[in-house]
């Protein structure tokens, strides 16, 4: 048998992780006929070219995951979450997707999610002022 050890890190490699998607991918590839996963991200930048917010995202099987959606604090309230939305949203719609989905934590954004048409589905309670974290969804039908 193959001596395997476990290494803990908080920072995993650019090339450890895409050895380890790798052997997801290897997997799935071997479970269904297609492998369907396509990045996408909008970055916001300032004149200096220093990013400042944005929206990264993943599309995936006719389903489109929004990972991270943020902006600085000086952003906010200005259009810039709303017409990142609207942008992953077109995306989603060129990728031929049937639905977005995300997550978010009770002190961050549930209710803009809501303004745009998101629905939680589901939700994992926990100590406040984190909780409850909810699952969201908005079907593109």
């Amino acid at each position: 048998m193959t001596a395997i050890t476990i290494h803990k890190t908080e920072k995993p490699s650019d090339g450890e992780y895409a050895r380890t998607l790798e052997i997801l991918r290897t997997f799935t590839r071997s479970s269904v006929p297609i492998l369907d996963n396509h990045d996408f991200a909008l970055l916001l930048k300032d004149k200096a070219n220093v990013l400042v917010g944005g929206l990264i995202a993943q599309s995936r099987w006719g389903g489109f995951h929004i990972d991270i959606l943020t902006l600085s604090e000086h952003l906010r309230g200005q259009g810039w979450g709303k017409t990142l939305l609207k942008k992953a949203e077109t995306e989603a719609r060129a990728r031929k997707c049937h639905h977005m989905r995300l997550d978010t934590y009770a002190f961050q954004a549930r209710a803009f999610y809501e303004a745009h048409g998101f629905e939680v589905f589901g939700q994992i309670d926990g100590p406040e002022p984190y909780y409850p974290h909810y699952f969201m969804m908005k079907p593109l039908a």
